[in-house]
Formats: C-alpha cells, structure tokens, sequence
C-alpha cells in the first residue's frame, strides 16, 4: 500500500510537463509502475482547487465507490462530475515527467511554481501561491470532528 507523505515544491514547463519528486517517483513505481490518474478535487471552496494523483489501482478501487454515489443528491452528484468526469490515466514517462492535460491546468489555476503534497493514499498537486494562502488562512471556525478531537499528537 501506498504512503505518500511530505512536501515537494516542482516547476511545471510551458507545455504543462512536470516531473514528479524521485522520491514520490519510487513510490509510484513499486505502487503501480508509474501509471496513475490525476483528477480535479472537489472543493468545499473555490480556494481549495487542486488536482489528486491516484496510483491506479488505488483509483479503480475507489471508481466503484464514487460512481455508486446517488446522482440525486446535488453535492454527490459533483463530486462524480468532477471526479470521474477530469479523471485522466497517465503514466510516467521515462524520467519520471507527466503532461498535465490543459482542462486540469485551467481547473486548478496552474502556473509555472507547483506543490505536490502527500495524503497517504494519494498525492495532490496544487499551486504554489494557492497552496501557501490555503496555509496561512485561519481555519479556527472550523467545527472539529469527534475523531480529531479524540486524537493525540
């Protein structure tokens, strides 16, 4: 299984190439060979867009999951939009790079300056600038779960 954790501030080229961490890269490799899908996140907030990197077999086994969601409730049916209509297989190219299709980029507001960031199972990828505003907001109106609340860091 998969454990992606850290930080990785990467450049993206014009042409929407971007090389994925060596370290993310080995993790992908033993996890899937290189072969991923990058899909949009749905978003509580406009400031929170960003992409999700899904080793494959990860993503086929939350597919089901998503698409099994009833598409009568409004947020459900966003979320599958969303997910499953950006989802874009991609694998790695020999040095690690992968070509983020330009609906992504226009959906996650890329520039040159991105942050991969590691969520266990999956990656996301966020712009920089977002990214660090998304750190520096005061999230203390947040009502806190049960299970943070029972949690000891």
């Amino acid at each position: 299984m998969s454990k992606f954790l850290g930080s990785h501030a990467i450049n993206m080229d014009a042409k929407g190439r971007l090389a994925i961490p060596a370290r993310v890269r080995e993790e992908l490799a033993q996890a899937c060979s290189g072969r991923i899908v990058l899909t949009a996140n749905a978003p509580d907030t406009e400031e929170e867009r960003c992409l999700l990197i899904y080793p494959e077999p990860q993503w086929e086994a939350l597919r089901p999951e998503i698409e099994a969601l009833p598409n009568m409730n409004r947020r459900a049916r966003r979320l599958q939009r969303l997910m499953l209509g950006y989802a874009t297989p991609l694998e790695l190219d020999s040095v690690g790079r992968v070509l983020v299709p330009p609906t992504l980029r226009d959906y996650a507001r890329f520039e040159k300056k991105l942050m991969v960031i590691g969520q266990g199972k999956k990656l996301e990828l966020w712009n920089e600038e977002r990214w660090f505003a998304w750190l520096d907001e005061a999230s203390a109106d947040d009502d806190m779960p049960p299970e943070m609340e029972a949690l000891s860091l």
